[in-house]
């Protein structure tokens, strides 16, 4: 049974995810503009609807980990049993955001096993849990885990046993491009671009492979380097990279579920206790 407190860290999460998708424009990925965009090209409904469905098995995780109490063997397992069943019933809901499930299962799960830590604590905190192996994961390899060993790429897995690396990157954006005064918005742009701008996301080598990617990478670095969302300079640069990647059909999705993981953390009352002190 989960608690309201399980209930509260897994809305968190699904406004996270659903926070990310509102942005625009977002490189390659769906965003508010897609609504009425025939179905199969860019369904930005859909995914919401997903997002959604995540809140049960999120709120199920929360509730394994404040049951266990610590990082274990039996936690990991008990994850990976209701990550699975969470991504059959995203399944029926529309699908998408398998990547996104990964990454915030983890960080729920982590948030849970200690209400008072900040975000960089939970991080640490979801690193140890991953460290274990999924006793009862299928064997045969899934496409991501394919395309990292083909590539030598560290994929969601990897991300996760190094705690999140990306996700914490994302975090000092958000507070630079604030500190800066951006908007909101563009804050996130920013640290969605610095995701994109070194993640071997495992999506865009299935699709595009390595020259692929780094052509992703080098745009986003190309927005930054402009001066972020925030700039005229930076917000042309940004719509252009949104319309080549739309051409391309290239979807950045590993660095859209990392952002979702950093605004989880950044909403945690720690977090945003931290962020009214510098203001």
């Amino acid at each position: 049974m989960s608690s309201r407190e399980d209930e509260t860290l897994a809305q968190a999460a699904v406004t996270a995810l659903t926070g990310q998708l509102a942005l625009a424009p977002k490189p390659g990925l769906p965003d508010p503009r897609d609504l009425g965009v025939p179905a199969g090209r860019r369904d930005h409904c859909s995914l919401r609807w997903s997002a959604k469905a995540l809140a049960p098995g999120l709120a199920a995780m929360a509730a394994a980990a404040r049951r266990t109490g610590e990082p274990t063997p039996q936690l990991r397992a008990e994850l990976g049993s209701i990550g699975r069943s969470t991504e059959h019933a995203v399944g029926l809901a529309g699908g998408g955001h398998r990547g996104a499930l990964w990454a915030l299962g983890f960080l729920v799960a982590a948030a849970a096993l200690d209400p008072r830590a900040g975000a960089r604590d939970v991080a640490a905190a979801a690193k140890k849990i991953a460290a274990f192996n999924d006793k009862g994961a299928p064997r045969r390899p899934s496409r991501g885990s394919s395309i990292s060993a083909k590539y030598g790429a560290a994929g969601a897995r990897g991300e996760a046993r190094a705690g999140f690396p990306h996700v914490r990157r994302a975090l000092d954006a958000l507070a630079a491009a604030r500190s800066a005064g951006a908007t909101e918005a563009q804050a996130r742009l920013d640290a969605l671009l610095t995701v994109m701008s070194t993640l071997q996301d495992t999506e865009l080598l299935y699709t595009a492979g390595p020259l692929g990617l780094r052509h992703v990478q080098a745009g986003a670095r190309g927005v930054l380097e402009a001066g972020g969302a925030a700039t005229e300079a930076g917000a042309r640069a940004l719509v252009a990279l949104d319309a080549d990647l739309h051409a391309r059909a290239w979807s950045p999705r590993g660095s859209a579920g990392l952002l979702a993981g950093a605004l989880f953390l950044d909403s945690l009352p720690l977090s945003a206790q931290a962020r009214a002190r510098a203001a």
